[in-house]
């Protein structure tokens, strides 16, 4: 059983209220992903550093009050959509090395969100 909330809602909820920081939450997922993606091989790319770095950023509007409603919630999209200085290869091995030097529109909006990608989940080639 785990001490966090694990839907966007009441995670959302959770971190306005100030009952843990996005990090913390960011960190559990974090260690939730290194403790099951080997045997699940559900990512492609896990940016850990570049997620602790939103977390804190998140938390830092959050504590100022100034934060929309999903600052700081922690998810993961699909290796087809592009994200600026991080890997995407849509899940071929033609694009294995390929970093995104722009982000997809969806990419912009969750990161003006504030929420913090953990990232990017494997997929079919090009699917």
């Amino acid at each position: 059983m785990s001490a966090y909330p694990e839907t966007v809602a009441k995670i959302a909820t959770a971190l306005a209220k100030g009952e843990f920081s996005s990090v913390e939450i960011t960190r559990h997922f974090l260690q939730k992903i290194a403790a099951h993606d080997g045997r699940l091989n559900s990512y492609i790319t896990v940016c850990e550093e570049h997620a602790l770095n939103q977390a804190a950023a998140a938390d830092k509007l959050l504590k100022k009050k100034v934060a929309g409603p999903l600052a700081g919630v922690p998810y993961a999209h699909k290796d087809i959509f592009c994200t600026k200085g991080i890997k995407t290869s849509c899940g071929s091995r033609m694009l294995d090395n390929f970093i995104a030097p722009y982000s997809a529109t969806v990419s912009e909006r969750l990161d003006a969100a504030s929420m913090v990608l953990l990232g990017k989940t494997n997929m079919d080639e090009f699917a």
